[in-house]
């Protein structure tokens, strides 16, 4: 079923998600589904899986010359979105992005979807790697999202990049994308971000889900804006408690989002580490009842691999 199929037959009960990444190469299921199996008593229709371009480091050799080494690659996103939908019986939601594919990789990658009936992919640009300054795209793929939301469209009309595939079969692909409620990080101002964002909704994205973030003010008003500009589609809201000292540093450095004092305070005056976590727990799940309460078509909970966490909060929740 599609993403936004269980919103409408939801009748605006608010859902819930979850999203998983896939172990480095050398890893297992066994870290999917010990994350999983604890949160799925919670119910939720449809499980996120991201997708990770490889990571290059350039290692001197002894010959002076520099070799070019891939290295923290998370392979099988695929595999793992199959192996959650039949373990589970719910559907996955596949990351797609644009950076290490071509336009050929990614159509090859739709077909497999479609073969294995997932009718839903999260559509994304992927995030420059950490050597570069600025994305860049693989030679003959996409550079922005709005390109790979286009691909995927046409391929939902029968239109494959060989011109002579005649009534080729069309897919049927619920499209999501990313929302960012401080605005991208790159985009001069959030005017500009919403049309870009508006521009991958009439080019066939079919709901949103939002960067996380800490005030909801900034969720209510985002919607708020995305409405005004005819922004009409469904916006989810995605949530990540901070449960640790370091976070209060990497996750705005690394997701450009604030933090608010009141949650930093209840960080760094938390007497220890078990402190911080409940302390997180309870912003989070503080933030849950609110969004809920005003009606927000789902919580999508961003696990990191830390069930336990995430199901303290659910349980106060729902």
């Amino acid at each position: 079923m599609k993403v936004t199929e269980y919103f409408e037959k939801a009748a605006g009960q608010t859902l819930i998600s979850f999203e998983v990444l896939p172990p480095l190469k050398g890893g297992s299921m066994k870290a999917i589904f010990d994350t999983l199996d604890p949160l799925m008593e919670f119910k939720p229709p449809f499980i996120d899986v991201t997708y990770h371009r490889e990571e290059f480091l350039y290692k001197k050799r002894d010959s002076g010359y520099y070799e070019k080494t891939s290295i923290r690659k998370r392979p099988g996103t695929v595999g793992i979105c199959a192996s959650i939908m039949h373990r589970y019986g719910v559907d996955a939601v596949p990351h797609l992005i644009c950076g290490g594919f071509t336009e050929e990789d990614t159509e090859n990658a739709l077909i497999d979807l479609n073969f294995l009936n997932i009718k839903n992919v999260l559509a994304l640009r992927g995030d420059a790697r950490k050597f570069e300054g600025k994305f860049i795209p693989e030679a003959g793929g996409h550079a922005y999202a709005l390109d790979l939301i286009k691909q995927i469209d046409g391929m939902n009309k029968g239109k494959y990049l060989d011109s002579n595939i005649e009534n080729g079969e069309k897919t049927d692909f619920c499209i999501g994308i990313a929302g960012y409620p401080e605005k991208h990080f790159e985009a001069p101002n959030m005017g500009l971000d919403l049309q870009h964002t508006k521009a991958k909704i009439d080019a066939g994205a079919n709901y949103i889900v939002t960067q996380m973030f800490f005030d909801n003010k900034k969720y209510f008003e985002y919607v708020k804006q995305c409405r005004e500009v005819g922004i009409n589609v469904p916006i989810v809201p995605g949530l990540k408690p901070v449960t640790k000292l370091y976070q209060l540093n990497s996750l705005p450095r690394l997701f450009h989002v604030d933090l608010p004092d009141e949650l930093v305070d209840a960080i760094t005056k938390a007497k220890n580490a078990e402190g911080r976590r409940q302390a997180g727990i309870e912003w989070c799940a503080q933030q849950s009842k609110e969004l809920k309460e005003a009606g927000a078509p789902c919580l999508h909970y961003y696990t990191m691999g830390d069930s336990a966490t995430i199901r303290q909060i659910v349980e106060k929740v729902y």
